[in-house]
């Protein structure tokens, strides 16, 4: 994926215009009354499923009775999940959760949306605090132990980014021994160690890094590389991403364990977006502004 010129300002304002004529990108609009429901404005306005019905007591029909959803979603990354006006999440992952809403009948203005860092989807998910998690949450076996996937929606992989002006480091294989920042418990964090020896400066978010990149206390941040091309986005000048994405971090939307009912819901509400041009919209509507749009991935039913 390239980085594209256009900022994500300039893209909303587009936005507004091509699709919405009102509103902004992340707002949270009300259902309009036409020939049917929609779930809210610019690139989450989705036609809501008509009076959906599911099998008795499983999680689906619990959440369309119940009419609203709680969804856990990073708020801290451009393109993908970034607190936005009126404190509604905006990006991929939130275009991703609502679309999964609307095939419930749930219309965004009825999504709870929760932050979740990376070191606390599995518990949220665990103790019932949240439905479902979409938050650049890469499917591995471990996390597998413990949670179950639905996905994935969108392939990343690991890279690096640090100050514009650094001639020294091309990749990972230069970060041997210096210290690099990263959120705990991620897997760019466990890669970057175990694989390339690295010395770990953690945070808790990926946005705290910035600073101590900006102030040379580390001399790279990881993680992937659509985290980071967001970063080169919104600080024009300031950092670069160096070398290519050196991993593959499939990103699934994350679920109680062993829901197998609502796993294979997700899936088929997924690949019928890859067939359908619905992920190819919301893709371009969000992330897209800065990335190329790439192909759906393969869905992995397991």
């Amino acid at each position: 994926m390239k980085l594209k010129s256009l900022t994500l300002l300039a893209a909303g304002a587009a936005l507004l215009v091509a699709i919405t004529g009102c509103g902004t990108p992340g707002s949270a609009g009300k259902p309009t009354a036409s020939v049917s429901a929609k779930s809210g404005d610019g690139p989450y306005q989705l036609e809501l499923a008509k009076a959906p019905t599911f099998a008795a007591g499983s999680t689906m029909e619990k959440l369309a009775k119940a009419g609203s959803i709680r969804i856990g979603t990073k708020y801290d990354q451009p393109l993908f999940g970034l607190l936005g006006t009126g404190d509604v999440p905006a990006g991929f992952d939130v275009a991703i959760g609502s679309l999964v809403a609307s095939k419930l009948g749930i219309p965004f203005t009825k999504i709870k949306f929760s932050e979740t860092v990376s070191a606390n989807r599995e518990p949220f998910l665990q103790n019932n605090q949240v439905d479902i998690v979409v938050a650049t949450y890469t499917i591995n076996d471990k996390r597998k132990q413990v949670v179950s996937f639905a996905g994935p929606y969108f392939l990343a992989g690991q890279a690096v980014l640090v100050l514009a002006d650094n001639k020294t480091i091309k990749g990972p294989e230069d970060l041997a021994g210096k210290p690099v920042c990263s959120v705990e418990g991620s897997t760019p964090a466990a890669n970057i160690v175990a694989k390339y020896t690295a010395k770990l400066v953690p945070t808790d978010v990926y946005s705290n890094c910035l600073d101590p990149l900006r102030n040379k206390q580390v001399v790279a941040m990881t993680t992937d590389n659509v985290i980071l091309s967001g970063f080169v986005d919104r600080n024009k000048g300031e950092f670069k991403i160096v070398g290519k994405p050196f991993t593959e971090e499939p990103y699934g939307i994350g679920l109680a364990k062993d829901d197998t009912a609502f796993r294979a819901f997700i899936n088929d509400v997924l690949e019928k977006s890859f067939t359908d041009g619905t992920w190819a919209r919301l893709f371009a509507a969000t992330a897209g502004k800065v990335l190329d749009t790439p192909q759906p991935p393969a869905l992995t039913r397991y």
